[in-house]
């Protein structure tokens, strides 16, 4: 098992997300992109949504991942007779002490599973609003600290609607990214069939990496560069869907913070210390999605939340000007200065003239995961 220094390197990140990735998809075949964004919501502090029909791995998904990393995890089956102190805790009344001790509950461990979430009822679903958005719980007047890190990956069917609680705007804009597992090609169940028709492949699943080296990844993720035209294009694209005619309600700022993080840890897991357009664009769908409300006209037309976010991608323009070639000087992730530092007025040293587009282009040796 690597060990790490105070802060962690670029080259520790991929290498450990590398290891990470391997060991899902040694359970969750011919999905690599789903296991990509599971770790960029991961390294992004963010919370996952797998949405999905049933069959298709949601809950393997959810394992797969907490089982790679030697952290504390809980799973709570969420039903309709689940009550908010089976989530957050109870005080109880310790007679010999004569006073209450607080009995932490589930949400208490570093990755929590929450299987088939839209089943419990709202007041029970409320219950998770303050731990996925400040990572505590308050109870009887007392702030109790959740560990680090700390992930909610929640699971839902969106077919099945009967015996079902839609969860609320305010809870879905708490999770960073929403993610559809699918039906696998062909050859993918083909081997599945091979790999899990004998045992389930979670039973032989081991850490391949520690929690406090997660934490150290996701320090070393915040300082990944974002270059002002970037911010701003990220903001263009979040400002888009409060005025678009097909939506009622758009983005929230919210969403335009967890979009910036989500490119940053995409960017890192790419090899990069900077964030490109190519990193905002990629992750705009899954996070912005699902938490947007499309209006009874968009609905009669059968026009999705992801193909008005993919229309807003096509109409807003892409900055032009290049990120700069290393992060600042210091950061975790720098593996040094690039000779003649950032550019001057949108123009890399010996690049093309200002104005060329030059985002979204290979650097060269870079690995992308």
């Amino acid at each position: 098992m690597t060990t790490y220094d105070d802060r962690a390197s670029l080259t520790d990140l991929t290498t450990t997300a590398e290891r990470v990735r391997r060991s899902v998809e040694g359970v969750i075949e011919g999905k690599p992109e789903v296991v990509r964004l599971s770790l960029t919501v991961l390294l992004a502090e963010g919370h996952l949504l797998i949405e999905d029909v049933p069959g298709v791995g949601k809950t393997m998904l959810a394992k797969a991942l907490a089982r790679s990393i030697d952290c504390s995890v809980r799973r709570i089956q969420f039903t309709p007779d689940l009550l908010p102190s089976d989530i957050t805790g109870v005080s109880v009344y310790d007679q010999q002490r004569r006073e209450f001790e607080f009995k932490p509950g589930a949400i208490f461990a570093q990755i929590v599973i929450g299987d088939e979430i839209n089943r419990a009822s709202p007041k029970t679903q409320s219950a998770l609003l303050e731990s996925m958005e400040e990572r505590q719980v308050t109870m009887d007047g007392h702030s109790y600290e959740l560990p680090s890190p700390f992930m909610v990956v929640a699971t839902q069917n969106p077919v099945e609607m009967e015996g079902t609680y839609p969860l609320p705007e305010a809870q879905r804009d708490r999770f960073m990214a929403r993610v559809s597992i699918g039906y696998p090609s062909a050859e993918a169940e083909l081997q599945m069939l091979d790999v899990h028709g004998g045992v389930s492949p979670l039973d032989d699943l081991q850490p391949v990496a520690h929690a406090h080296d997660i934490v150290k990844l996701i320090d070393a993720v915040r300082t990944v560069h974002v270059a002002e035209a970037v911010r701003r294009y990220a903001v263009e694209l979040v400002a888009a869907t409060r005025t678009h005619p097909d939506l009622r309600l758009g983005a929230s700022p919210r969403a335009t913070l967890h979009l910036l993080r989500a490119a940053k840890a995409s960017a890192a897991l790419s090899g990069r210390d900077y964030a490109l357009p190519d990193d905002v664009q990629a992750l705009a769908v899954p996070v912005l999605a699902h938490r947007l409300l499309p209006t009874a006209q968009a609905q009669l037309n059968r026009r999705t939340s992801e193909q008005v976010v993919r229309d807003i991608i096509q109409r807003t323009p892409v900055p032009t000007a290049a990120p700069p070639a290393a992060a600042p000087h210091g950061s975790p992730l720098s593996g040094g200065r690039v000779p003649g530092g950032p550019m001057q007025g949108g123009q890399m040293p010996g690049g093309p003239a200002a104005g060329a587009p030059l985002y979204g282009q290979q650097q060269p040796g870079v690995r992308r995961l």
